[in-house]
């Protein structure tokens, strides 16, 4: 029997408000989006900048170099067994102090005869871990207060902007500093006062963006079909307003390890001791005018090495993102 043409005319459907109940068909039919197709174009724009591939392979190398420096133990049972480092990184005494760089010590030895090699590769563990958590924290915390604030507007919008202002009024290592100092030293409580000090910058940030997102045409057609704020929050709103916030954490990676090697140079990042890249640093600030360079330069590189490459693959990230990039390909496809 031939199919009517006029079957399924005359009626409008408008994907991606959907009750959280719809079936199976709907909620596959509502996943292919344009905010999905942008995601696409942006990764597939992403692999074509070499330079920031060759960024986040070195990225890459090094968190596995940490990860597989020593073997990691939870609660007794070894979950990683390999050791890349040759030595133990807390271990002094394995060599005479300050020896050069040899083929047993590829980096030579510090003042206490501890291997700096070993020390390098473990440390990432310390530094690149700082970094990622601090900034996912940081995100946890400042994109649902500025997407509340942009989105909600009123006395909510006010207090949660001047609590902003107020910690914008401080500089962001002074502040830093400022509540290691009152908390102490150890890796959680700076990972908290680095937390505390950056959420304020994304929170300001996706404000902004929900301002100008709230007044799209999708959102007015979201709030007149009666979906409720926090699903028009949580699957047009945030999710269009983000791509901007991405960028910014991106880069603050490479920040917030800067700033956690700064505090440790300072001497309030970690215990002394630790083999932490800015601690190390710290140990040996004086080895230079003995002459005893590898001490603090192989540290300082591992240190520049992670901040340039998270850099350009913070670059690689606002290029893919970049909307005027997707008018450029529409007009080449025409």
């Amino acid at each position: 029997m031939p199919r009517n043409p006029l079957d399924g005319r005359g009626r409008l459907r408008v994907r991606g408000f959907e009750s959280d109940d719809a079936d199976g068909d709907a909620e596959a039919a509502a996943a292919t989006t344009p905010t999905t197709d942008r995601w696409r174009r942006a990764w597939t724009r992403f692999r074509r900048d070499h330079a920031a591939v060759a960024g986040l392979a070195v990225i890459a190398v090094m968190a596995l170099l940490a990860v597989f420096a020593r073997p990691i133990e939870v609660s007794g049972v070894v979950v990683q067994p390999v050791a890349l480092a040759p030595y133990d990184p807390g271990a002094s005494g394995i060599a005479p102090a300050y020896r050069p760089p040899s083929l047993a010590h590829p980096f030579g030895t510090d003042w206490a005869g501890r291997d700096v090699f070993s020390r390098v590769l473990y440390g990432g563990r310390y530094s690149l871990s700082i970094g990622v958590i601090a900034v996912s924290l940081a995100l946890l915390v400042g994109v649902p207060l500025g997407a509340v604030a942009g989105y909600v507007g009123g006395w909510v919008d006010e207090t949660i902007m001047r609590l902003v202002d107020v910690l914008y009024a401080f500089p962001f290592l002074v502040l830093a500093i400022a509540l290691v100092a009152v908390f102490g030293q150890g890796f959680w409580k700076l990972v908290g006062a680095l937390v505390a000090v950056g959420w304020i910058g994304y929170a300001r940030l996706i404000r902004g963006e929900v301002l100008g997102v709230s007044e799209r045409d999708y959102v007015l057609a979201a709030r007149a079909l009666g979906a409720s704020d926090r699903r028009i929050l949580r699957r047009h709103v945030v999710p269009n307003a983000i791509a901007p916030v991405i960028v910014q954490a991106t880069l603050n990676v490479g920040t917030v390890v800067l700033s956690a090697a700064a505090l440790g140079f300072l001497g309030l990042g970690l215990q002394p001791g630790t083999a932490e890249w800015g601690s190390m640093l710290s140990a040996g600030r004086d080895t230079l005018v003995g002459g005893e360079w590898w001490v603090t330069v192989f540290p300082g590189l591992a240190v520049f090495l992670f901040v340039l490459s998270i850099n350009l693959v913070g670059d690689g990230v606002r290029d893919a993102l970049d909307p005027d990039a997707d008018t450029d390909t529409y007009r080449e496809a025409r």
